[in-house]
């Protein structure tokens, strides 16, 4: 089954960290640009960071930009996202999502089910 599964959301203080994971089965990530998307409540989700596939290269939207990192683990099949100094409006389903393109660019091919991140005192 092709699949992207995202994990290591949690609740967390604000100021804290917590790494998501994006594991992927029955396909290589090498291959693939990997956005993180969030949802808080509403209808709008958001894109967060991407790492493109042709040169590596990471983008992050400004406001986490400082305090997110997204990095790869080929030998895992794994896409990280590092998130630092958390804050109150970070909270929201996190997403990742896979397309087998240069860029970061829709329609994805695979999304994960999400996680739960819960930035709160």
């Amino acid at each position: 089954q092709l699949q992207v599964v995202e994990s290591g959301g949690g609740l967390v203080q604000p100021g804290g960290s917590l790494r998501l994971s994006c594991a992927a089965s029955g396909f290589s990530l090498d291959y693939y640009s990997i956005g993180w998307f969030r949802q808080a409540p509403g209808p709008e989700r958001e894109g967060v960071s991407c790492l493109s596939r042709s040169d590596g290269s990471a983008y992050h939207i400004d406001s986490v930009k400082g305090r997110f990192t997204i990095s790869r683990d080929n030998a895992k099949n794994t896409v990280y996202l590092q998130m630092n100094s958390l804050k109150p409006e970070d909270t929201g389903v996190y997403y990742c999502a896979a397309v087998n393109k240069p860029r970061c660019s829709g329609p994805y091919d695979y999304w994960g089910q999400g996680t739960q991140v819960t930035v709160s005192s």
